[in-house]
């Protein structure tokens, strides 16, 4: 049965990147931390169930899986780890570390979708990927320099655009998903 809720993991994907961006300008070393952890803890629920089944599975065409799956397992463990280390009083450094790890594979998915030409857009999917990998490669940096606002302030910029464009490309896919799948039934038992 071909299955395809990447329409639930971009717009998921559009409230993290919001989360983040307020979480960036707005909570990062603020006195209450534990604010963010139920927003976080979502997220990352949602990414990690639904990128590790994509993963694991592969239930649409070609490489989508390994764009869309392991960018989101990779986007929802860090977000459930995020929860959990505001929820221990933990430091962010080392999920930093691991953000900018995360954010060159975003980079370079980014870069080969716009490459290859993969998606029906391929120019505003790849600058979203890129923009998300910017983001994680600049976490570590900003948490070490958290007290710059300027600093602050260019990152969620980046993490707002980034998740206008996957508004966009999520609703406008959901649209479209309702159309194509308004007639499909399940195979008789």
């Amino acid at each position: 049965m071909f299955i395809d809720y990447l329409t639930l993991m971009l717009i998921n994907m559009v409230a993290g990147l919001v989360l983040l961006a307020a979480y960036v300008y707005f909570g990062l070393g603020s006195s209450n931390q534990r604010r963010w952890i139920p927003g976080f803890g979502v997220v990352g629920a949602i990414a990690l169930v639904t990128g590790l089944h994509m993963t694991l599975t592969w239930p649409i065409v070609g490489s989508f899986n390994i764009a869309f799956g392991e960018t989101t397992v990779l986007f929802g463990i860090l977000f459930v780890a995020t929860s959990l280390a505001l929820a221990m009083d933990w430091e962010l450094t080392t999920l930093g570390i691991y953000g900018f790890f995360a954010g060159l594979v975003s980079l370079l998915i980014g870069v080969r979708i716009i490459n290859l030409g993969l998606t029906p857009i391929p120019l505003p999917v790849g600058t979203a990927f890129i923009l998300v990998g910017l983001g994680g490669v600049f976490s570590a940096p900003t948490l070490y320099l958290k007290k710059n606002r300027l600093l602050r302030l260019i990152g969620a910029i980046v993490l707002v655009v980034a998740a206008l464009i996957f508004a966009f490309i999520g609703l406008s896919s959901y649209w479209v998903h309702l159309a194509n799948f308004s007639t499909w039934q399940p195979l008789p038992k």
